[in-house]
């Protein structure tokens, strides 16, 4: 008997080779997300230091220079903070974009290996209806002989 296959292999195998570079994009901009996250964290942290240092050199007294300098320094540490918050804002909608793009892919291979099962299945089926006839014509056959003393 001929070998099962499946006419939309070939498709089906484009969309699966598809759904893996749209998954290894999504991977790339996840991390890109997780290392602006980290960014965004380590300038707080940065700013959270200046601004309990500052507030420290007040209270211990501080020059106006210093104290101007500071202010400065905070104030582009905030311009800075906004800045890669924007980034992260662009980074994640990225992210969301691609992951549609991931989810929309998915569903497409499913439905061609969904397809591919029920293809499969009707063929196991003929399979073993032409098996089945096979043994009932030679069942008859034999019969037929043994009748007629063969």
């Amino acid at each position: 008997m001929k070998k099962f296959r499946f006419s939309l292999e070939t498709v089906l195998d484009y969309k699966n080779q598809a759904l893996d570079a749209l998954r290894a994009e999504h991977g790339a901009i996840l991390a890109q997300v997780r290392t602006q996250e980290k960014v965004i964290e380590d300038l707080e942290a940065e700013h959270r230091e200046a601004d309990e240092e500052f507030t420290q050199r007040k209270l211990e007294g501080i020059n106006i220079l210093d104290a101007l300098n500071y202010e400065t320094y905070l104030r582009s540490l905030e311009r800075k903070l906004q800045e890669e918050h924007r980034k992260l804002e662009r980074l994640r909608k990225r992210e969301e974009e691609k992951r549609a793009q991931v989810v929309e892919a998915r569903k497409e291979t499913a439905t061609l290996e969904k397809l591919k099962e029920h293809k499969l299945e009707d063929y196991r089926k003929a399979e073993q209806k032409d098996e089945e006839q096979r043994i009932e014509e030679f069942v008859s056959t034999t019969r037929a002989m043994a009748a007629m003393g063969i």
